[in-house]
């Protein structure tokens, strides 16, 4: 599971940059045009980890067999 459809990824130099941005100016969150859109990006993300623990869960059983 991951956390990226929100957060996104940073390097190195941005992470040093970010923690001298006292006043905030460079929290930059992955945003959608509209709160719809933004909503159907959110379920749409979390029914695919669903989808991924049902998948690791049969590959898990399968195993045990």
């Amino acid at each position: 599971m991951t956390n990226l459809f929100l957060f996104g990824s940073f390097g190195f130099f941005e992470g040093m940059g970010r923690v001298l941005d006292i006043g905030g100016t460079m929290v930059v969150y992955n945003d959608s045009p509209t709160v719809v859109e933004a909503d159907n990006r959110a379920l749409n993300s979390d029914w695919r980890v669903v989808g991924d623990d049902i998948r690791n869960a049969m590959k898990y059983a399968e195993k045990e067999k």
